[in-house]
């Protein structure tokens, strides 16, 4: 198959502003959007919803997971902290449903600080709900509405160490949350200097790669790189494409 891979990026759902309107809306930061095309893919926009997941996964060669708000802690069988976000149920059953399917496809996969914990809670992990308590510092997300750097070390052998080696410096972060239990057939990957967990990955998927930092906010674009040849691959593999009647309007 020719053209480029379609990557589908997952949504935030809630209400945004612009001039004088503020409506519900769905909407991902173009970040997402510019830095899977530099990488030589095509994004496509993913709202949340159970309906239909794998007529989406269906047109699609790869997913982004983005960031966002809080995963409800109900969802790994945990208490609210007072810190934790108010839940967002539809995201979070709409983004569990296309992610599981996702990996059950093989399909290339690329989560992102929110996609990391959710990949760890669909695995059957459970999250950190408050990385101050347990480290000690707010290095990870030392203002709100913006981002704070640190390096993170990369483990050896790991499907990450070969993107962007042993050591990277100056990652994005913003969270304040992290991984507890790891799940079921996750393998840690990175780790900040205070010992918090930054990369997960399955070895037994062709490309299943979660990192909690934001890459979308970095000028280094080989993880984004790495997933859209995977997905040109995938694409070939399949040999599938969308019949000319179901997008011709």
């Amino acid at each position: 198959m020719s053209g480029r891979p379609l990557i589908g990026i997952t949504s935030y759902a809630q209400p945004a502003r612009w001039g004088s309107w503020e409506l519900p809306a769905a909407l991902v930061p173009l970040y997402y959007v510019e830095s899977v095309e530099r990488a030589g893919g095509r994004a496509l926009v993913v709202p949340p919803s159970t309906d239909s997941v794998d007529e989406t996964l269906d047109v699609l060669d790869g997913v982004v997971f983005s960031g966002g708000i809080d995963i409800d802690p109900g969802a790994y069988g945990a208490e609210r902290h007072p810190t934790t976000d108010p839940a967002q149920i539809h995201r979070d059953t709409g983004e569990l449903a296309l992610l599981e399917r996702a990996l059950e496809r093989d399909m290339p996969t690329l989560a992102i600080c929110r996609g990391f914990q959710l990949v760890n809670v669909l695995r059957g992990g459970d999250l950190v709900q408050h990385l101050p308590e347990s480290v000690g510092h707010e290095g990870h997300r030392e203002v709100l509405g913006r981002f704070s750097e640190h390096a993170v070390e990369v483990k050896e052998g790991s499907r990450l160490s070969s993107i962007i080696g042993t050591r990277h410096d100056g990652v994005q972060s913003s969270h304040h949350q992290g991984v507890g239990r790891v799940g079921e057939g996750l393998v840690e990957t990175a780790w900040a200097d205070d010992g918090t967990v930054e990369g997960l990955e399955d070895p037994e998927k062709r490309f299943a790669v979660a990192v909690l930092w934001h890459p979308e906010m970095e000028e280094d674009k080989r993880l984004f790189s790495a997933l859209v040849e995977e997905a040109r691959a995938y694409r070939a593999e399949r040999g599938t494409s969308v019949p000319a009647q179901q997008v011709s309007g």
